[in-house]
């Protein structure tokens, strides 16, 4: 027996409809999208309040049953993009970012999710293996802390031999013996270094020769992690590998990444090793937008940063006000009231264009009545506040960008292909490097403006 179809479940599972007519539950089986049109922005691009993210055009009914799918669909995403965004912006293009956010996402696919808007909102890869697989986002990640607890000395390692890299069995190396031998002959530099700590990094090495990239703060960030990095990276080196670098996960940021930094960049003088310069040092421990400006303050040698908590769940802002409300119907428009003036919609069916300056800098995104012609570059236009008489201006566009178009077609049976998280990213990327830097900054930002035309405002 095969399972009830929805409409039966709804009937059955919903008190409310259990004395609505035969005929209703008809009418819902022989529903479908063939009637909507759906308009939307281009996936990635920045939207400002009171700028339509998607507009459905089509019957009452069906338009009301896609509200909640369609904000489920567009809440979380946009939020988990915009917090990537930020992120991006105030650690700079220059550094990297990794999602490390699963552990704490809401649920599998929340996590999925997540990792797929935070690297459409500049983010660089994922530790999510699964997103990776699912999305292409390039997957990056350490080893845990546990692995280098698990080991308790050099007897943990089986085999202490590495293959050079260029694979000449004449050049194979017992690492195990190279490594100890540079902790004898450091003159007392590196005896008081974890050596079960150095044990776990020769093997994870072994393993990873090609990605040594090692979590320092185990036992002591400093006098043992760092030390026994470095000793395990100039035995590397030596067997024609490059190493990675360090990851910091606890302690003051900002001092142990510029003295990881001093360090390494010693021991490449003092052991003529310059690889040890090229390492990254990588950043993690709850780092937020507001960690990141505390540490461009006070000056910090980190490369990369490994964001997951503040960035999978939003501390900042958990949950994204999108809403979804009814503005024509008919031909007529309507509009919903409110005391807070913020709640107000601007009722009619709608166009957005962006109207850009002669610096190719974005002015103002200008909302019309569909019916009107678009702006023309060259020309002035009228751009109102929507709702306070006195504001206005006449702006001259050097170039116009309508900002939605058509994702889905149900009269003529098309829709526009899945954007790639690639193009969707590099579509964000560009749109934030257009942007008036006051108008992003953290800090009493300047605000971005949203008009109306004369027509609309009329």
């Amino acid at each position: 027996m095969g399972r009830p179809c929805g409409v039966a479940l709804v009937g059955g599972q919903c008190p409310s409809l259990s004395s609505c007519e035969p005929g209703f539950f008809e009418y819902l089986r022989g529903l479908d999208a063939s009637g909507v049109e759906v308009e939307a922005l281009k996936e990635g691009a920045i939207a400002f309040p009171r700028v339509t993210l998607i507009k459905v055009s089509g019957p009452l009914a069906v338009g009301q049953l896609l509200e909640t799918t369609l904000l489920n669909l567009v809440n979380f995403p946009s939020l988990i993009a915009t917090n990537a965004a930020r992120m991006r912006h105030v650690a700079g293009k220059n550094k990297r970012l990794l999602e490390f956010g699963l552990r704490r996402a809401q649920g599998p696919d929340g996590g999925i999710s997540a990792s797929r808007y935070a690297y459409i909102g500049g983010f660089d890869g994922t530790s999510n293996v699964m997103a990776g697989k699912l999305t292409g986002i390039a997957v990056s990640g350490t080893h845990a802390h546990a692995f280098v607890q698990s080991y308790v000395g050099w007897q943990n390692i089986k085999d202490p031999s590495l293959d050079h890299q260029s694979g000449d069995p004449s050049k194979s190396i017992n690492l195990v013996a190279r490594v100890r031998s540079l902790k004898r002959g450091s003159g007392g530099r590196w005896d008081a270094t974890n050596e079960s700590e150095c044990a776990a990094f020769v093997a994870y090495a072994q393993s990873f020769p090609n990605g040594f990239l090692a979590l320092i703060d185990t036992y002591d960030t400093l006098c043992s992690g760092l030390e026994n990095f470095i000793m395990v990276a100039l035995a590397l080196v030596e067997a024609g590998y490059k190493p990675i670098g360090v990851r910091l996960d606890s302690g003051d940021l900002a001092y142990l990444s510029r003295e990881c930094r001093r360090r390494m960049d010693e021991a490449a003088l003092e052991h003529k090793c310059p690889a040890l310069t090229e390492c990254v040092i990588v950043a993690s421990n709850d780092i937020n937008e507001e960690v990141i400006l505390s540490l461009n303050n006070q000056g910090h040698a980190i490369d990369a940063f490994g964001i997951g908590t503040h960035l999978v769940t939003c501390q900042a802002q958990p949950a994204l006000g999108c809403v979804y409300k009814l503005v024509e119907i008919e031909g007529e428009a309507r509009i919903k009231l409110s005391q807070d003036i913020e709640k107000v919609m601007i009722p009619g069916e709608k166009k957005v264009y962006r109207l850009f300056g002669e610096g190719g800098q974005p002015l103002v995104d200008l909302v019309m009545k569909k019916s009107q012609a678009a702006p023309v570059p060259g020309q002035r236009i009228l751009c109102r506040h929507p709702f306070q008489e006195n504001k206005r201006a006449y702006v001259v566009p050097s170039r116009v960008e309508e900002m939605l178009s058509v994702i889905w077609d149900g009269p003529k049976g098309t829709s526009a292909l899945p954007t790639p998280p690639d193009e969707a990213r590099a579509n964000a990327l560009a749109q934030l490097e257009q942007m008036r830097k006051d108008v992003l900054r953290p800090l009493n930002p300047t605000p971005y403006k949203v008009s109306v035309s004369d027509e609309l405002y009329a």
